[in-house]
């Protein structure tokens, strides 16, 4: 479960699925107790998340949107993880 990014207590994570790949793109984010998955777009699939961590999420998928899909398709097809940058 490699760690990609992480920033004011988020950590945001890619997983492999066992037995084959992923059939939607998203990722999963955790913050103390609480964890949600998003999809590429930043929308919430699953699980819940306070609401000042939500949109702080939110706002990282808009200024990395690019990264996070080359992030997703290097992790699926080759196993290699890409770090983006947390908000500051």
């Amino acid at each position: 479960m490699p760690l990609i990014s992480h920033f004011y207590g988020i950590m945001i994570q890619i997983f492999s699925e066992e037995g084959g790949k992923h059939h939607k793109p998203h990722f999963h984010a955790r913050y103390a107790e609480h964890r949600a998955v998003f999809d590429l777009g930043g929308n919430c699939i699953a699980g819940e998340l306070p609401p000042k961590q939500r949109k702080l999420i939110e706002a990282w998928v808009v200024i990395n949107t690019d990264e996070l899909s080359a992030a997703w398709q290097a992790w699926q097809e080759f196993g290699e993880v890409i770090k983006i940058k947390g908000l500051s």
